[in-house]
């Protein structure tokens, strides 16, 4: 896997947020050379809210942006790649402040409305010569085209091998509202709040708490039902950007029932980057949902979905195509949530392995080679007759992954 593979890919369409301007840049962090800043700047003071680790070891432009935010004065998303700023102490602290201080002269805003993050190498210090050129170029470099948005997704990435972009219109109060989002992520995903870096930008009128309360629930729902290696970042953090700068002179605020409609398209966005973080997991050559249901209730089943997902043993055996149901039904069980084995039931990619707790006769060689030849597996879990449902996404574990991470940092 090569570092920031993502220019490669193919051109895609997008709309995008009205009042948002985008830019990436190269500034010298990472020694292959590729983009390493980027930017996001709002014409006018935008709600910024934003959801966070819940790592205790926290990076230091976690600590800062986590205290700036919900605020309804935001201008700016500075992010650099390719050196985490994590573990890095008090002169850590500095050289984020730093970052937002030079952001905001340069773009004519306050430091306190500057939002940075930072995603890299762990417990190095940020060599700040570079990370001030790559912000001036990236300053420089402002815009509101595709590309520019493209490339400021570009400059997140580390590990990943694409980009990660989506977007979207919702139709609310007759007008057309836009919503786009970017993300990086491809190890060191677990769900535990956000699991990687993340923005959501839209030009519908919300306030600063209804945001706030908006994205955690649209993290809840995506971002923190996806695993690949079970490890929860120090800098994870995804943003929402609000400008309410859209085609409509009527700013009003988004009423309940508007937000709703709101809410379940910007978790739609959410959702496909949550699965594309699973789809580029390092080293991953499968992608496989966990379904359950069935369970006292959706907390019980989200656990259980969780547990089974996060199982290495299960996880290789989604790698080698191996429909070994003990892995999973066992999994369940310790898992932690009151079960029914008597009314546990397993299908894998359509086949019924296990119900009611009794095992099936199969033909395993036909579903192994059935698991083998699709890219995603299904697997849907019956642990009893409740009303409790989940769902969870995953990748599976290779030698490829235990290579690349046993040799990342050197």
């Amino acid at each position: 896997m090569t570092e920031n593979a993502a220019q490669n890919d193919p051109p895609t369409t997008h709309v995008l947020p009205r009042g948002i301007r985008f830019a990436g840049a190269v500034g010298g962090i990472k020694a292959s050379g590729k983009p390493d800043v980027s930017l996001i700047v709002t014409d006018r003071p935008a709600v910024i809210a934003g959801v966070y680790t819940t790592n205790q070891i926290v990076a230091a432009p976690v600590v800062l942006t986590r205290s700036k935010t919900p605020t309804a004065t935001g201008r700016v998303v500075l992010t650099n790649s390719g050196n985490a700023n994590a573990c890095t102490g008090e002169e850590g602290m500095c050289n984020a402040k730093a970052m937002c201080e030079q952001a905001a002269e340069l773009t004519g805003c306050d430091a306190a409305d500057v939002m940075v993050m930072s995603t890299g190498v762990i417990g190095q210090p940020l060599p700040m010569e570079k990370v001030r050129a790559g912000i001036e170029s990236a300053a420089g470099k402002l815009g509101v085209a595709e590309s520019d948005f493209l490339a400021s997704a570009d400059a997140i990435c580390t590990t990943d091998q694409f980009r990660k972009t989506v977007s979207q219109t919702v139709s609310i109060r007759g007008q057309e509202f836009r919503i786009a989002a970017k993300c990086k992520g491809a190890g060191m995903i677990a769900p535990n709040m956000a699991t990687m870096l993340g923005v959501l930008m839209t030009d519908a009128p919300i306030g600063p708490q209804t945001a706030q309360d908006s994205l955690r629930e649209i993290a809840g729902q995506t971002f923190n039902r996806v695993s690949v290696d079970g490890h929860t970042s120090t800098n994870d953090t995804v943003m929402l950007v609000c400008t309410g700068l859209s085609e409509s002179k009527d700013s009003q605020e988004l009423t309940k029932d508007e937000l709703a409609v709101w809410q379940e398209a910007a978790t739609q966005v959410a959702l496909k980057l949550a699965k594309m973080l699973v789809a580029d997991g390092e080293g991953a050559a499968r992608f496989f949902e966990v379904r359950v249901s069935g369970a006292s209730n959706d907390e019980d089943a989200f656990v259980i979905a969780k547990t089974v997902a996060a199982s290495p043993l299960v996880k290789t055996a989604i790698t080698g195509g191996d429909p070994n149901w003990g892995r999973i039904v066992s999994a369940a069980g310790y898992a932690g949530p009151k079960i029914q084995p008597e009314r546990t039931s397993l299908v894998i990619d359509g086949v019924t392995v296990f119900q009611n707790g009794t095992p099936l006769p199969i033909d395993a060689a036909k579903l192994s080679e059935k698991m083998k030849s699709n890219n995603e597996v299904l697997v849907d879990l019956k642990v009893g007759d409740g009303h409790g449902n989940a769902s969870f996404w995953a990748s599976d574990l290779t030698e490829a992954y235990v290579r690349f991470n046993s040799l990342y940092t050197t």
